[in-house]
């Protein structure tokens, strides 16, 4: 069973356990709510609004509140020194569709369960991790450390050798002068 719903001014094609991202919406992470824009429910028999079907519902659940990548806005106008240079990141909120109900009764229920992102959450596990890789790195055996230096300075010495840069310079000055003089 699937359904045509509106929000936001726009329409979507859903099926139960899908995940759609739409205009922000004023809801709580976790919420569940319903959606009675339903313009069309399809399945075994398809039901058209006029413009909406009458006792059909959507259930959907908000799993995510965030904002979608930066779009870059560059504007400009050839020969007039006229350059404009904007970004922008659109609010949205990701959605989980719980379940479809259609206006004879029929109900299409999702076969998993929301998974709801909590940016607290996320940001505390980022942390941790870093404190992990922090404590890894401290840990770490001084010998390889040691032996890691001794590595980079052979590395220096290999490619800097004091005079072979103006050796090289003097020489190619040298050979444009006597060009130079035996043309003449």
């Amino acid at each position: 069973m699937y359904a045509i719903i509106r929000t936001g001014g726009k329409q979507y094609t859903v099926r139960a356990g899908d995940t759609l991202r739409v205009e922000k919406l004023p809801r709580e992470l976790g919420a569940e709510f319903d959606v009675d824009e339903v313009l069309l429910v399809g399945g075994e028999q398809i039901h058209v609004g006029e413009p909406t079907v009458k006792n059909a519902k959507v259930t959907m659940i908000v799993t995510q509140q965030a904002k979608a990548p930066k779009v870059i806005v560059f504007k400009k106008k050839r020969r007039q020194g006229y350059r404009r240079l904007h970004g922008h990141r659109q609010l949205y909120t990701e959605l989980f569709v719980k379940a479809i109900r259609g206006p004879t009764g029929e109900v299409s229920e999702a076969e998993r369960n929301a998974v709801v992102v909590d940016p607290a959450k996320k940001l505390e596990r980022q942390a941790q991790h870093a404190d992990k890789k922090t404590t890894e790195a401290n840990t770490a055996p001084k010998a390889k450390k040691a032996a890691g230096a001794k590595k980079a300075k052979s590395a220096v010495k290999k490619t800097t050798r004091p005079g072979v840069k103006a050796k090289a310079k003097a020489g190619t000055k040298k050979a444009a002068t006597t060009k130079k003089s035996t043309k003449q």
